[in-house]
């Protein structure tokens, strides 16, 4: 699916750049504090630094700002992963260490992840289906990697589910941070992910020692 386009008054792609990651960033404050319905244009701008007239020589619509929040944060997730990922690597240490990177990002980004499923359902319909097709391109990579590290018991199915659990759980510390974030810290959370997935797996005992 090919990228959807804001469009911007602006030709220097350097200038659009960043101004929009300044919107970005004012964005998702205002968004996890009040929400993106309750949120303005004019207060966005405000807190991206600059007027409203501004703001909309870069986008058209406070849908725009929620889409460009969307796109940059996985954005930042493919990039995390795809630094992580080394689809030559054929061990559970690559897996394990892809999970540990993964949940880091998702304890990095817990507030930004948060405010993207809350509100994507404000976006347009052909934005929605671009956001969540990057959503799918994430779990195709864990599905990679999940491939490529453990045996070929496993069906394709089963690679499947297993990559959506990963990923879910890995979101999972920033949905239910008000209970998950008494009990563990990040590293304890992933260290026990990891040890239920690989004795689930029947891979944890010779791993022992490296979760």
């Amino acid at each position: 699916m090919a990228k959807k386009e804001v469009p911007s008054s602006i030709k220097d792609e350097a200038l659009v750049t960043k101004r929009r990651n300044q919107m970005i960033k004012g964005a998702v404050t205002l968004f996890i504090e009040k929400g993106f319905h309750k949120t303005t244009t004019r207060e966005i701008a405000k807190a991206s630094g600059f007027s409203i007239g501004t703001l909309y020589e870069y986008i058209r619509t406070k849908e725009d700002v929620l889409f460009l929040v969307c796109d940059s944060i996985y954005q930042r997730v493919k990039e995390r992963m795809e630094a992580s990922i080394d689809p030559r690597e054929t061990t559970i240490q690559s897996l394990v260490h892809a999970i540990r990177s993964y949940y880091q990002l998702m304890d990095d980004m817990q507030d930004e992840v948060l405010v993207m499923y809350q509100e994507v359902k404000s976006l347009p319909r052909d934005a929605q289906d671009y956001v969540l097709q990057k959503e799918r391109e994430m779990v195709s990579m864990l599905e990679e990697v999940i491939r490529n590290s453990l045996s070929n018991s496993q069906s394709e199915q089963q690679v499947q589910l297993l990559a959506n659990n990963i990923f879910v759980q890995g979101q999972m510390w920033g949905f239910r941070r008000w209970i998950l974030q008494r009990q563990f810290t990040i590293q304890s959370y992933t260290d026990l992910q990891i040890q239920l997935l690989l004795e689930g797996l029947g891979e944890y005992e010779p791993f022992k020692g490296g979760a």
